[in-house]
């Protein structure tokens, strides 16, 4: 099935992508992220904040975004 990307860290990127029936939103970050800490993220699924073990359906619109912007002052 396919998805739309939105990816907010660094330069940022936005695609459509293919996932598997049954992804759930933790198992796509940890596709597209491997290295990073989901706890660093805000993850979305339709502008909606989601827990991690939701399971993906076409057509959804997931975006990822640091909630620490680098060289932001804390």
């Amino acid at each position: 099935m396919k998805v739309l990307l939105i990816n907010n860290d660094g330069g940022g990127f936005a695609d459509y992508i293919e996932v598997a029936t049954g992804t759930t939103v933790a198992q796509l970050f940890e596709q597209r992220m491997a290295d990073a800490n989901a706890t660093d993220y805000l993850i979305r699924v339709n502008r909606q904040p989601c827990p991690p073990d939701q399971t993906l359906e076409d057509g959804d619109r997931i975006s990822i975004t640091p909630t620490k912007i680098e060289g932001a002052k804390s």
